[in-house]
């Protein structure tokens, strides 16, 4: 067998390993609730009654995987640089903040003022990642630790300026602050033609989120530079053994900066789907927790576009089953434990492929050498 089918197979025996595993770990935390396992998965596959029920669904799960599946690649750059931004939970709400007041200031052609907020956001998450890749080239202060400090920072000084300088007219009896709304010309179109194509019914609320379509050709364009170019041969050799690259002439300095500033220009991306396609607008209750979990995301998928990709919409599908969950009784904590449990196991699953797949490797290369040296004899 091919080494490469065998270490394919093998991954994804591994990741089905992981999956049951989780189940079963899953079914005990429901047990040990009080409630049954039974109807924990049955709530999972729920998606409604009704035909619009089921393309709501449909469409709730891809708006959620959308911005798990941005931050998944903004944490996979990073690592392929062996780099920790862990400060992707900063960089997208300094920036969905900065992005979204500065959209608010003006009226222009709707995709002038998208690509404008667009790069509003790259250009801050960018800039806020840009600090710590500083401090680890100039002072080699731990990207770990300065971007976990700044997280804390990003995040007081967003509920800082949605409350203060970048807040917008309360109504009366609202609880909540936000930016001031964007024009009509700020939001993206929808893409519920695609259910419409198929005779289905549009769904509730704001649709099918058209930002999907820009997040696709964002995870193509990472491919492309982490796999086929000579930038991403650099970060991932630079990554694996800066002494090396530098004796090729590749400076690991530089290749830090570039690495972090890319991965937080991503990362500004994070909350503009909901911004453009559901929101038109940052709020006090804007969705918190993306950049953790696509810490998660990134690993589980291997740090590649498309297991990224297959990993945020499995979230996304968990994530979507919080309304089912409680009808059914059972404790929405049950979808935390159910990732956890996930990404643990994948990881431990990819560490165990990966060395089997390296033992065949070296026994085979051990017999070739030796038919070399009896054919030599």
């Amino acid at each position: 067998m091919p080494a490469g089918l065998y270490r394919a197979l093998l991954t994804v025996a591994g990741a089905l390993a992981a999956i049951i595993l989780a189940v079963v770990i899953s079914s005990v935390a429901i047990i040990t609730a009080g409630a049954s396992p039974q109807a924990a998965f049955a709530a999972f596959f729920d998606f409604g009654a009704n035909e619009r029920a089921v393309v709501t669904g449909v469409a709730t799960m891809i708006n959620r995987s959308v911005p798990l599946f941005i931050a998944g690649l903004a944490v996979a750059v990073g690592f392929r640089m062996n780099l920790f931004n862990i400060g992707v939970e900063g960089q997208y709400r300094i920036a969905a903040i900065c992005a979204a007041f500065v959209g608010s200031q003006f009226t222009a052609p709707a995709p002038i003022q998208i690509l404008v907020i667009i790069v509003v956001a790259m250009a801050v998450g960018g800039l806020y990642a840009l600090i710590p890749a500083l401090m680890k080239v100039g002072r080699g202060v731990n990207e770990v630790i300065s971007t976990i400090m700044l997280n804390y920072i990003a995040i007081n000084l967003a509920a800082y300026l949605v409350r203060g300088p970048f807040a917008g007219e309360r109504a009366e009896g609202q609880l909540t602050t936000s930016t001031p709304p964007l024009p009509e010309s700020g939001w993206f179109p929808n893409l519920n033609v695609l259910f419409e194509m198929f005779g289905l019914p549009a769904p509730r609320g704001g649709g099918l989120w058209g930002f999907l379509s820009v997040a696709i050709v964002l995870g193509v364009a990472v491919w492309v530079i982490l796999e086929r170019t000579r930038f991403g041969f650099n970060v991932r050799a630079s990554g694996l053994n800066p002494s090396a690259a530098l004796a090729s002439g590749v400076g690991p300095k530089r290749m830090v900066i570039s690495a972090m500033v890319m991965s937080g220009a991503i990362a500004g991306l994070i909350g503009i789907p909901e911004i453009l396609g559901d929101r038109h607008s940052f709020g006090s209750n804007f969705t918190p927790g993306l950049g953790f979990l696509g810490i998660a995301v990134a690993l589980l998928g291997r740090n590649k576009p498309l297991g990224i990709a297959i990993a945020a919409l499995l979230f996304g599908f968990l994530e979507r089953a919080q309304g089912p969950l409680q009808f059914a009784n059972v404790p929405p904590s049950v979808i935390m434990i159910m990732q956890g449990a996930i990404v643990i196991l994948v990881v431990i699953a990819n560490e165990i492929t990966s060395r089997l797949a390296l033992r065949r490797e070296e026994r085979r290369a051990a017999q070739e050498l030796g038919r070399n040296v009896e054919v030599a004899a």
